[in-house]
């Protein structure tokens, strides 16, 4: 039976690029893919060669209409209100009419959303199509899976639709977030089946995925990445600088659009690079000096590789204390992640083994979870049946 698979993802590159493994397996098994979402997505989906389906604006849009409603911006200020209002109010309010027209026309027979999507729910509970969800990181606690069902209900209602009693809303929960890191006692209800399913660090489309090693001679080497959005020069640069005080040799992200300029630092120790995919970066890495992204912690704990966290907003603050409770990284708490105190963490990083040897144990049980090609080959089966 060949499918067609339709992937509705938030228009942010942490959001879709957790899916992106499953979608290529699909595609791989000679699938229709589609993605729906913003227009402004096209740059990363187009190269892959599935169809975009456009949909909606683009973040920046509907932060303004969030701070319009409530005068705060839930990527710094991530409460559950401003959560709910994000992914469960004002996006689905912006996107729910363009995605159900879109998806009518291509016809789906499976909708892949990823976990605080709520417009992939809301579409294949209008037109009868089964739905997965993909949890790209440890389960969301229960203060914003409550506002955020609860503020969508409307949303339902008003289409004459019945509204999901919890998170996930569909059939399966495809869960990339490896036993180490999950929360003690998670579970999902007994109408959802879960099936693990083995992240991956992002890596360009046919590339092998690459073999983290120890560094061969010469200082460690320590990644320094704050992500897509959060690459504040004002942030990175203080924190590079007093990196530049240790031993060792620094690779630093500069997000989307950065300028090595921007960050006004002179060192022959740190090697700026534009965004590319993380699995080019993590070869012969000591550690990671990281925002806490969900795609950045489970890749780079994927190839056993400690981490430092330093959550600036969203859902990072679940990865850092997940990170520290694992004992895979150290964690800095809002308001003491100064430069100094960042440069410490890596000093303890570098110098107990037992960080590093938490995060191969993390490394070893993603390994040991399902590949993407054996979940669609199992999700084909199931709705084939």
């Amino acid at each position: 039976m060949i499918m067609r698979v339709l992937f509705s993802t938030t228009p942010a590159f942490g959001h879709f690029l957790p899916m992106l493994p499953l979608a290529r397996a699909f595609q791989r098994q000679g699938h229709d893919v589609a993605v729906v979402t913003a227009e402004g997505m096209t740059p990363l989906i187009a190269p892959e060669g599935f169809e975009l389906l456009p949909a909606g604006p683009m973040p920046d849009a509907l932060f303004a209409e969030v701070g319009r409603k409530l005068g705060v911006n839930p990527a710094t200020e991530p409460t559950p209100e401003a959560v709910a209002e994000f992914f469960a109010g004002v996006r689905v309010d912006l996107t729910t009419d363009e995605a159900l027209a879109q998806a009518r026309r291509w016809q789906p027979d499976l909708i892949v959303n990823e976990m605080v999507d709520f417009v992939g729910p809301l579409v294949a509970t209008a037109l009868g199509v089964p739905l997965a969800t993909l949890a790209f990181g440890p389960s969301v606690p229960a203060e914003f899976t409550g506002a955020l069902v609860a503020l969508v209900r409307s949303r339902y209602e008003a289409r004459g639709l019945t509204a999901p009693a919890g998170v996930p809303a569909g059939r399966w929960l495809l869960d990339t977030c490896p036993p180490g890191l999950q929360f003690e006692g998670f579970a999902v209800p007994p109408t959802v089946d879960r099936i693990g399913l083995r992240p991956e660090p992002h890596q360009a489309l046919g590339a092998p995925a690459g073999v983290a090693a120890p560094a061969a001679g010469g200082r460690p080497r320590v990644l320094v990445t704050f992500g897509t959005v959060f690459a504040d020069p004002t942030v990175v640069g203080p924190l590079l600088g007093a990196l530049g005080d240790l031993d060792v040799d620094l690779v630093a992200t500069l997000g989307l659009d950065g300028k090595p300029e921007d960050y006004r630092l002179s060192s022959d120790r740190v090697e700026f690079t534009p965004f590319v995919p993380l699995a080019q970066l993590l070869d012969n890495v000591s550690a990671v000096i990281t925002h806490g992204g969900a795609g950045t912690t489970l890749g780079t704990l994927a190839r056993g590789i400690p981490m430092v966290v330093v959550p600036q907003g969203a859902d990072q603050f679940i990865q850092a204390d997940r990170v520290a409770a694992s004992g895979a990284g150290l964690a800095l708490a809002p308001g003491r992640g100064e430069p100094a105190a960042i440069a410490a963490a890596l000093r303890r990083l570098l110098d107990e083994p037992a960080f590093t040897d938490a995060a191969r144990r993390i490394g070893a049980e993603v390994a040991a979870m399902p590949s993407p090609d054996e979940v669609a080959e199992r999700l084909r089966t199931e709705v084939a049946g």
